[in-house]
């Protein structure tokens, strides 16, 4: 039977019912995330602090490289961190994260056991990462200016486009997708010629480089770009916030696999309240008003999945096991080999600018 979606107030009842128990002092958790990315909306942080007192504020960070060096220099500037599960271990290695014993955080017990599993957020039994969302990169396209449908990652190098491409910026996504259009895993790339033969073939499709959601929304609107690779939770927020005629495609190829943890940063001096606050970010009421009315990535919590109107984008797309059969979800890469992506990517930018 499918849930009822929650209201905040049944939440706070429900889920903050344990971190009010235990009495833990009011503190102001310091989160680092990407802007805009859920842990900074503002509904839910007054709800979280009128519930427990605890306030709650944000740094933010463009790129995972940016997110490792802030914690790097930073020690103890922080609670909560956000963490692509590609880049966990690392955090991990390196001493920038702490183990996190989940004892106490009532919404763990919901996680979709695959996530809970993933290796790189669990190790040996240790949680480094809490699985929040997870998503996947396809490409999105103007449904008003494209047809018929597209299906194909192919679609992207046909002539009838060319120069109406966005493309987002960025050496190892590029990559990865000229991975699956050449037959090749995303995290098995095996001939690096032929990814490269590949997207110089794309570069003259490409109108204009995107770095950022807001980017997209602009580009896609003014016409810039009639297709482009895109964030299967930005395409459903671009759809239902934004007004934009765009619809998301999982290529027939494959698709981009992610999974992004809530992490405690090394140092932090606020462990228990980092803890209501993650375990207050995976709770369905929460997870439901995000996702209806702003647009969310796909929850790992299964039962804030099925709390969602059958309707909704992440039962009816990221739910649908043929689109689920196509997504490998991305693991660590070395610095060897992004650092021989980045030089790739770089040398194609440069010959068509």
């Amino acid at each position: 039977m499918r849930l009822a979606p929650l209201t905040l107030p049944g939440l706070l009842a429900a889920t903050l019912a344990t971190t009010m128990a235990t009495a833990t002092p009011a503190a102001e958790i310091r989160v680092l995330n990407w802007k805009g990315y859920g842990t900074d909306e503002a509904f839910a942080l007054e709800a979280f602090t009128a519930a427990t007192g605890h306030t709650v504020v944000h740094d933010y960070f463009n790129s995972e490289q940016e997110m490792l060096t802030k914690l790097r220099t930073n020690p103890g500037a922080y609670d909560v961190v956000l963490i692509n599960s590609a880049f966990t271990t690392q955090a991990r290695d390196e001493g920038l994260i702490e183990a996190i014993d989940t004892a106490g955080m009532a919404n763990v017990a919901d996680i979709a056991p695959n996530l809970m599993g993933n290796a790189e957020l669990v190790s040996g039994g240790t949680v480094w990462g809490v699985p929040w969302v997870w998503g996947m990169t396809g490409f999105a396209y103007n449904t008003d200016a494209v047809s018929p449908a597209p299906t194909s990652l192919a679609d992207l190098w046909k002539p009838e486009w060319k120069g109406r491409v966005g493309w987002r910026d960025d050496a190892l996504e590029a990559v990865q997708f000229a991975a699956l259009a050449t037959g090749q895993g995303i995290n098995d790339i095996t001939d690096l010629p032929a990814i490269k033969a590949k997207l110089t073939e794309l570069m003259p499709q490409i109108r204009t480089f995107w770095s950022s959601e807001n980017d997209w929304n602009q580009f896609m609107a003014s016409g810039d770009f009639v297709m482009a690779t895109y964030w299967s939770g930005s395409a459903s927020r671009s759809k239902t916030q934004f007004g934009l005629p765009v619809e998301f495609v999982v290529p027939a190829e494959g698709a981009i696999g992610w999974l992004d943890g809530l992490s405690i940063a090394n140092g932090s001096q606020n462990v228990a309240a980092a803890k209501a606050f993650i375990d207050y970010m995976i709770d369905p009421a929460f997870y439901v008003q995000w996702d209806t009315l702003v647009g969310a990535p796909a929850t790992a919590n299964a039962k804030a999945a099925a709390a969602l109107p059958e309707d909704a984008f992440n039962r009816r797309v990221l739910g649908d096991p043929a689109n689920m059969a196509r997504v490998e979800i991305m693991k660590p890469v070395s610095d060897a080999d992004r650092e021989a992506y980045l030089a790739l990517w770089q040398e194609l930018k440069a010959s068509v600018q």
